[in-house]
């Protein structure tokens, strides 16, 4: 058990490295390169560096601590770490790689790409059990408590900051990066969907015992057999009710017809899992 505790605190961490190493990238190779904006702190941190010039390493650690302070009783103490460690990473990376800049000709090529790294970098984070404090820590409240889409959640705490930069930016850069913004939001939420993306199968089949013991033995987790009967036939039946990884989808279909080629099988998409220390509300 300790051993598998320090392999996954090991991989979270490299995760989160990776993930502020992109974002990093993102500000000062395509954002602030390009006069663009952001959301939240960042959108804050790249107004103060184009108005006062202060470094946006320190206005990043600040401002992203000072909401840190405020997660710390909302949010579970492993990801107040893990978001610790990311913020001091991307201040890091920020005065490391500071002199990195990509101006091109085209500032939309710019925000696109900027949205992109932004996404993936937050996946990464995510995927860590980390946040980015700031407009993060507020998103994963709000899908905490009300199950708001975290990258959506962003978005609108984002434009906050965005949309008013206009004064700052000029009105057509903040249309980029209200476009940024948007892709970014988009990515996060695909990359946050295939982490977890689960199927649910709805079995009824004569030869339940024997698919259930199959099915069980492919997933190496629980299947529910129901009891209900036919409303037509009045005659009882079982249905299956399993819930697997969209990888082992196909597996466990082709499982399922060689089993019972005449098996009634429902399959759904499933947004949420909850249970066995498991919360996954996308």
């Amino acid at each position: 058990w300790r051993i598998l505790m320090k392999k996954t605190i090991v991989v979270n961490l490299l995760l989160n490295t990776v993930g502020a190493f992109l974002y990093t990238v993102a500000i000062n190779g395509f954002l602030i390169s390009n006069h663009l904006g952001e959301g939240g702190v960042t959108g804050l941190m790249t107004i103060f560096y184009y108005l006062l010039k202060i470094a946006p390493s320190l206005t990043n650690i600040v401002l992203n601590g000072l909401l840190l302070l405020i997660g710390w009783k909302l949010l579970n103490k492993q990801t107040v770490f893990y978001t610790l460690y990311t913020i001091t990473m991307i201040s890091v990376f920020l005065k490391l790689i500071g002199s990195m800049r990509f101006p091109l000709h085209d500032p939309l090529v710019a925000a696109l790409i900027g949205g992109a790294l932004m996404g993936v970098a937050m996946g990464f984070i995510m995927k860590g059990e980390g946040t980015l404090a700031g407009s993060t820590i507020l998103a994963r409240i709000v899908n905490k408590f009300f199950g708001i889409k975290t990258g959506s959640a962003m978005l609108c705490f984002d434009l906050m900051v965005a949309i008013p930069s206009a004064v700052i930016i000029g009105f057509e850069n903040m249309l980029l990066t209200i476009v940024e913004l948007y892709l970014s939001a988009v990515i996060l939420n695909k990359l946050l969907a295939q982490f977890v993306e689960k199927r649910s199968l709805t079995i009824i089949s004569e030869r339940f015992e024997e698919l259930a013991s199959a099915l069980s033995d492919a997933t190496k987790q629980g299947v529910t057999i129901i009891d209900g009967h036919g409303y037509v036939s009045g005659q009882k039946k079982q249905l299956l009710y399993c819930v697997c990884d969209t990888k082992d989808l196909v597996k466990l279909m082709n499982l399922i017809t060689e089993l019972d080629p005449k098996a009634f099988v429902v399959m759904e998409e499933v947004r949420s899992t909850y249970g066995k220390d498991l919360l996954r509300i996308l």
